[in-house]
């Protein structure tokens, strides 16, 4: 997974948050979605209205990151 990959993950959560698959380059996928519902300070920080957009995207990022991607 590549940096811009990863960005392009969140960008699709941010644009529309019941998306449930992600396609890498790599083939992996990834369920955004419920990497941001596993990760309870990323399901947090999506929900608090208070939260800038930057620190929201930066949370999402890291639920990606440790989401397990699956082979597809």
């Amino acid at each position: 997974m590549t940096d811009d990959e990863v960005n392009a993950a969140a960008d699709v959560f941010m644009r529309d948050a019941t998306v449930s698959l992600f396609r890498f380059e790599s083939g992996y996928t990834v369920d955004p979605a419920a990497a941001v519902k596993d990760y309870e300070p990323s399901r947090r920080s999506v929900a608090e209205p208070d939260a800038s957009e930057t620190f929201r995207r930066g949370m999402v990022r890291t639920a990606i990151l440790l989401a397990r991607p699956a082979a597809s």
